[in-house]
């Protein structure tokens, strides 16, 4: 046989290859929230009505859809803002939970809106009975405990310019090997 991988003598055979892998290896749904302030520096939260409690402006990423597409079409569709989000704040796993299975959680700075952006707000889409915004402990009381961890985990990456890594809304430290 020789030496060359499969991708370079059939490449037919290796398409079929990573076919099959695509069909049968596990998906994960995605969701993408905006960690978005008023001007007095509270978070803006809303209040879905297909769901209880308040949460985080976003949504689940469509099929093929990446994070920062999903968020920047959720904005538009529930809100009415045209907002490109900069970087992320929070990446959490989910572990399954109830009928739920897996899921990765982003969640983006989208800084501050001005008085005419925060008035043009529209809840045009249906999803959502309403929004307002809150200071960091009153949103955290709104919010369900695994977004609550997110959000307050994202508040703080903001305020120091970081990234931060969740598992099940907890921040993961791996063990560092002894040598």
């Amino acid at each position: 046989m020789s030496g060359q991988p499969l991708y370079q003598r059939d490449p037919a055979a290796w398409q079929a290859h990573l076919a099959e892998g695509n069909a049968t290896q596990p998906r994960k749904r995605v969701s993408a929230d905006a960690l978005i302030r008023d001007p007095q520096g509270r978070i803006l939260l809303v209040d879905p009505g297909y769901k209880p409690g308040w949460d985080l402006p976003g949504g689940m990423a469509e099929a093929n859809e990446s994070p920062a597409a999903c968020i920047q079409r959720e904005l538009r569709e529930e809100l009415g803002l045209a907002l490109r989000p900069g970087r992320v704040l929070v990446i959490d796993w989910v572990p399954p939970h109830s009928v739920w299975d897996d899921m990765i959680a982003f969640i983006f700075h989208a800084g501050t809106l001005t008085p005419a952006e925060i008035h043009s707000i529209r809840l045009d889409d249906g999803e959502l009975d309403g929004f307002a915004f809150f200071d960091d402990d009153e949103a955290a009381a709104r919010l369900r405990p695994r977004a609550q961890q997110r959000m307050t985990a994202a508040a703080a990456a903001a305020q120091v310019g970081a990234t931060v890594y969740l598992q099940d809304g907890q921040p993961w430290a791996p063990a560092v090997a002894k040598v």
